[in-house]
Formats: C-alpha cells, sequence, structure tokens
C-alpha cells in the first residue's frame, strides 16, 4: 500500500536561473514578486533583467495587477 505522502505532488517550490523547471506554472523572480511569468516543465528558468535570480512558484490568486 502506498504511503499518503507518495500521492501529493512533489513540485519544487523555487528553482534558480540556470535549472530546470520542475513543473508548468506561473513563476515570479525573486527581485519582482509581482512580475509574473508562464514557464512550462523542463524548460531552462531564465536570467531576469539580466541578472541571475531565484524563481518562486506563483497562483494566479497572489498576483494583483
Amino acid at each position: 500500500m502506498k504511503r499518503i505522502a507518495l500521492l501529493r505532488e512533489r513540485v519544487a517550490a523555487a528553482g534558480a536561473t540556470g535549472t530546470h523547471c520542475p513543473a508548468s506554472g506561473l513563476w515570479a523572480p525573486d527581485a519582482a514578486p509581482q512580475d509574473v511569468f508562464t514557464i512550462f516543465e523542463g524548460h531552462i528558468f531564465p536570467s531576469y533583467k539580466g541578472a541571475p535570480t531565484v524563481w518562486r512558484r506563483s497562483t494566479a490568486g497572489s498576483t494583483s495587477r
């Protein structure tokens, strides 16, 4: 029997420039959390405004535009 923990979605909540995106969705750079981008699973996280950054998973409800 599988453990409940194995049934939950295991997706990293952050990734650095140059690493692969673990899951498709909305991602925001640490430097500007209000700027949200759609990045697809397997794509490499880009730099933000020419500088490396950490990308954090965002939800549609947490953005205010």
